[in-house]
């Protein structure tokens, strides 16, 4: 594991702060914000990444695909009303060229209105991050690989 500066570090850290906030509290029409244009998000099983398999639950190739995707959450999807709660830890730092590899381990936790909280999904992230021509941390690929092959309902939320 490479060092990386404790700045550095904390600037990652939030901009997965920021990224859990905006899924879990809103607005979510800026969770692509925080993607290059050309940035995707993925999110598959750890079965299929075993097995080699190129099948994903979600796939977004560019930030439209991925601002596509709040638009069918916020006026497409019919949902019982509930809350989401990202928990995200762990971070492995990796310089990459013009870039870091960054992986952590998330949760995310499904409380429907009037039921008890379950965890809805674990794994672990696998992402590239960069600076943009401002100097802002965006994504540039974001990999979600869930621990297990079976997902509680329809997902529909990014992990």
């Amino acid at each position: 594991m490479t060092n990386v500066s404790p700045k550095l570090r904390l600037e990652i850290e939030d901009l997965y702060a920021r990224y859990a906030a905006l899924l879990d509290e809103g607005p979510l029409d800026q969770w692509p914000s925080l993607y290059f244009e050309s940035g995707s998000y993925r999110a598959v099983t750890a079965e299929n990444v075993k097995r080699g398999w190129a099948l994903a639950l979600i796939l977004c190739e560019s930030r439209a695909a991925i601002e596509d995707r709040v638009y069918a959450i916020a006026n497409l999807s019919m949902t019982i009303p509930r809350r989401i709660r990202h928990v995200i830890s762990g971070f492995i730092v990796e310089p990459e060229r013009d870039a870091w590899k960054v992986s952590a381990n998330f949760a995310m936790f499904e409380t429907v209105e009037g039921q008890q909280t379950v965890c809805f999904a674990a794994g672990r992230y696998h992402d590239v991050v960069a600076r943009d021509t401002n100097g802002s941390l965006r994504f540039r690929e974001k990999l979600s690989i869930c621990d297990g092959a079976l997902i509680r309902n329809s997902l529909v939320y990014p992990l």
